[in-house]
């Protein structure tokens, strides 16, 4: 049976619940693999494993309880190695790497933010800030609606003001949050999300970050956040230095997600 992989921390980590459990069904119990000053937060892997909302939230429940106590490196959902030995045999060949990401990430949380516009609000604010839109948009009112093509054009107009809008309103929430934080990483685009940020924050500086978070949404009505966290530091796992050499360290063990882990 193959062994799931949870997360990194150093050999001398408080020790987690007895009875924690992780992903599976039944879920299977979580156990720690040590090698040298670095131990893997790890169970044995399903015989197949898929992204469902149960095993989801149990990776993310042991990964809470062990930064509740400590850094950890999460690992991506699905990393699995073929057996604890090979577990072993990567904390050691990464050793250097695993300590000086622990040592970077140590004492911080991730808070992750996506924004999106409230419709009507950023509407009105196009109208105001764009001459040429409101008088079009008033010139087919007057017309009783405007030819076909007139509206066309005003449509088109008022998309390119709203994705202008955006790419300046993800910006903005960048800049306004980034000197409360260590580090921000962009995520991928999300369907309906105008920015995806995560900010790496001190924990002794959570609250002044989440102060900011509230000023610029009070600063900026027509911008809806949803922040989450805080989380292990999921999108800062990686140094620059793995990144530019391609040996990413949420890759270091195989993805069983998508196949069969026996």
């Amino acid at each position: 049976m193959s062994t799931y992989v949870y997360g990194i921390v150093r050999a001398s980590h408080p020790p987690l619940p007895q009875d924690l459990e992780g992903i599976g069904a039944p879920p299977r119990p979580v156990r720690v693999l040590r090698q040298g000053e670095l131990a893997a937060i790890v169970s044995d892997a399903p015989e197949e494993l898929r992204p469902k909302r149960r095993d989801l939230l149990a990776h993310q429940r042991v990964l809470d309880e062990a930064g509740a106590d400590g850094v950890v490196l999460p690992m991506r959902f699905g990393s699995a190695s073929p057996d604890d030995d090979t577990v072993t045999a990567v904390l050691a060949e990464r050793a250097d790497r695993f300590l000086e990401r622990l040592q970077a990430l140590d004492g911080t949380a991730e808070y992750n933010i996506k924004a999106n516009h409230d419709e009507e609000a950023v509407l009105r604010l196009i109208m105001a800030d764009h001459d040429d839109i409101r008088s079009l948009a008033q010139a087919n009112r007057e017309a009783g609606g405007g030819t076909q093509e007139d509206r066309m054009r005003l449509g088109e107009m008022v998309a390119a003001a709203v994705q202008e809008r955006e790419a300046t309103d993800a910006e903005l929430l960048r800049q306004a949050l980034a000197p409360e934080a260590e580090d921000v990483s962009a995520g991928p685009p999300s369907s309906g999300w105008l920015a995806n940020l995560s900010f790496l924050v001190d924990r002794a500086s959570a609250e002044r970050f989440l102060t900011a978070v509230d000023t610029f949404s009070q600063e900026h009505p027509h911008l809806e956040l949803r922040v989450s966290g805080p989380l292990p530091p999921y999108s800062f796992v990686e140094s620059p230095s793995s990144q530019q050499a391609g040996g990413g360290d949420t890759e270091a063990f195989g993805n069983a997600a998508a196949q069969p882990a026996g």
